[in-house]
């Protein structure tokens, strides 16, 4: 994989959205738009049914192009943001890589490769420089991008022994086949996307079900834990289940620490991190949830108590936007610190 120091202290850059009109998509575009990137030019790919259609982004009328295995040759790209399918990436994200862009990819294909960064900027952006290798950087799963802002710094100062997820994820994440199912369920309508209805329900299976009796989703939550946090022994586990609720991942998280703690200290420290807000005031009836995360980046975490099952344990409620801040806002932080390394 070619070296790409040269691209150090470049004023403007040129990037590529592929999978530009799906959901993510979509909102990788409306990220850029609000984060204003040093781009010179932007080019929108998709795939043959979508080529060809316009899309209005950064003032201007963009043509869609159709991703092909020459659509990259010339065009002299840095930065690639990938949202168009595990299949799609497995077959493209090493071409265009090999064309000099840095590819960074939204689906499961590449993040447990060991000569992949699997990245959350406010967590391990120390990690992005692995990139080189394979000229690819794996954006995490959804619903563990938000739990990596929160159980970092309680890693670094606590130490983890354990964790357990409970996760309360949005139909959105299942894409629009998802968000139509409950849209037209409310409605009465028979489910296309899930095996059975949605509204009014909740489905524990997210992904198929592996041999382990665990699903997919839940495997990937464990780890991409583990390696996020560089804690490839770290016991973990997870049940996540589909909820009727249009956007933002909910998730009550437990931890045991190595380390004894005080409740307020933790507060303290969470409320020092990057990319949380803490709102954590029961009397008042103040929590996370996502009617109120939805279109916002940050992770928000309360319900904070000590677990008095275990010597050192405590319990969370943590919430974000899972289209934003669990897909397309982390993707576009990836490309901002990607730039600014280059250019530091």
């Amino acid at each position: 994989m070619q070296d790409r120091e040269h691209k150090r202290n470049m004023k403007q850059y040129k990037i590529a959205v592929v999978g530009a009109t799906g959901m993510v998509g979509r909102m990788f575009l409306r990220v850029l738009e609000e984060r204003k990137l040093p781009a010179s030019e932007y080019f929108l790919f998709a795939s043959a049914r979508s080529a060809g259609t316009t899309v209005e982004f950064m003032g201007k009328k963009h043509t869609v192009r159709e991703l092909t295995e020459d659509a990259f040759k010339g065009l002299g790209i840095d930065i690639a943001l990938f949202s168009a399918g595990g299949g799609t990436s497995k077959v493209f994200a090493p071409i265009v890589a090999a064309s000099g862009a840095v590819v960074i990819d939204n689906s499961s294909t590449w993040r447990m490769d060991p000569d992949v960064p699997l990245v959350v900027p406010e967590v391990n952006a120390h990690a992005i420089p692995e990139y080189k290798k394979k000229g690819i950087i794996a954006n995490p799963n959804c619903s563990t991008i938000q739990a990596m802002v929160a159980l970092k710094p309680l890693a670094v100062k606590y130490g983890l022994k354990r964790v357990v997820y409970s996760t309360y994820q949005a139909v959105s994440g299942a894409g629009m086949g998802g968000y139509s199912d409950l849209e037209n369920g409310l409605k009465g309508e028979a489910p296309k996307k899930f095996a059975y209805p949605i509204a009014f329900n909740v489905l524990p299976q997210i992904d198929v079900f592996l041999d382990t009796g665990y699903t997919k989703e839940e495997q990937k939550m464990i780890e991409e834990s583990r390696k996020i946090l560089e804690l490839p022994n770290l016991r973990v586990t997870a049940t996540t289940v589909r909820v009727p609720v249009f956007h933002g991942h909910s998730e009550s998280i437990n931890v045991e620490f190595e380390k004894p703690f005080e409740v307020a200290d933790v507060r303290k420290l969470w409320e020092e991190t990057e990319g949380l807000i803490v709102q954590d005031d029961t009397e008042k009836g103040i929590y996370p949830m996502p009617l109120y995360a939805a279109d916002t980046d940050p992770v928000y975490v309360g319900r904070l108590r000590r677990d008095f099952s275990v010597e050192n344990g405590i319990n969370f409620w943590c919430v974000a936007d899972n289209i934003r801040k669990g897909a397309a806002t982390n993707a576009v932080q990836i490309a901002q610190e990607l730039i600014r390394q280059w250019e530091a």
